[in-house]
């Protein structure tokens, strides 16, 4: 990974009080960057990050400076190699109590409806996914590959499947699922069964995020969030069921969004410099 800044992320403010990730907010742009940072152990989570990261999204959610999420990861091997096997997750001794690690680290499940842009680089693999099922927009870096460890390891693939399902669809998955460690599947390839959106250079991925969340940013977060809540409550309804809600949500959101437009619009007016007469 290149450690040239790009030039608009120059200037983002860190948020202290964490271990496994960073979190920084550039507010000009109103963009928010979570950083993976466990690199050295190849960006595995553990119950300290799925805490981290629930904390965060609560924090975005609530931050009305940001209007756009980039979620990537330190180091140049992987983006997340999923659960850390090294440590107890500390699940309670009661079966029926277990928790998923995925409602944590998902922003979705956390109610944050901003835009995320995921951006992947190295390797990607079992709990990995989490990250990549949930976020609205996905990247990846030329080196990314994607393959779930699971089956190899003799263990049941059951959970991130199901994410990873409604992104590219029930064949593709299972072929994930079932060849385990002895199939990648490469930056091309995820490029064509709509695993990932773009794939850039390695040295351009967190640019090539950055803008992306930024362009989207500067739209009325009304629409942007409302866009997201809806299209995504829309996978857990019928297909009248839901288009019946996304009505609702128009209603709702369509007059707030284009104040906000509005609101823009006139404070792009008056920061506007006053033209020089001769």
């Amino acid at each position: 990974m290149s450690s040239e800044i790009p030039r608009a992320q120059v200037g983002g403010a860190a948020r202290p009080g964490f271990e496994t990730i960073r979190l920084e907010v550039y507010e000009q742009d109103r963009v928010a960057t979570i950083t993976l940072n466990r690199p050295d152990r190849l960006n595995v989570f553990d119950r300290t990050m799925c805490t981290e990261m629930a904390r965060a999204w609560q924090l975005l959610r609530t931050d009305d400076s940001v209007h756009a999420v980039v979620l990537r990861a330190a180091g140049t091997r992987a983006f997340s190699a999923g659960l850390d096997i090294k440590k107890s997750y500390g699940q309670p001794d009661s079966v029926w109590h277990h928790e998923d690690p995925g409602q944590a680290l998902s922003p979705k499940w956390q109610k944050m409806w901003k835009p995320v842009v995921c951006a992947v680089q190295g390797m990607c693999t079992a709990g990995g996914f989490y990250f990549v099922n949930e976020a609205d927009v996905v990247i990846c870096s030329s080196d990314a590959t994607f393959f779930d460890s699971h089956v190899s390891a003799g263990l049941v693939s059951a959970l991130e499947p199901i994410g990873l399902r409604r992104r590219i669809g029930l064949g593709e998955t299972l072929r994930i699922a079932l060849m385990g460690n002895d199939e990648r599947v490469g930056s091309d390839t995820a490029l064509r069964i709509g695993l990932v959106s773009e794939v850039v250079p390695v040295e351009d991925l967190w640019a090539r995020a950055h803008q992306i969340a930024s362009t989207i940013a500067a739209k009325p977060p009304s629409a942007t969030q409302g866009t997201v809540k809806a299209i995504w409550e829309s996978l857990d309804k019928p297909y009248r069921a839901a288009l019946d809600q996304g009505l609702i949500y128009t209603r709702l959101g369509n007059p707030l969004g284009k104040a906000e437009l509005a609101a823009q619009g006139e404070r792009d007016r008056n920061d506007r410099p006053e033209p020089r007469i001769r």
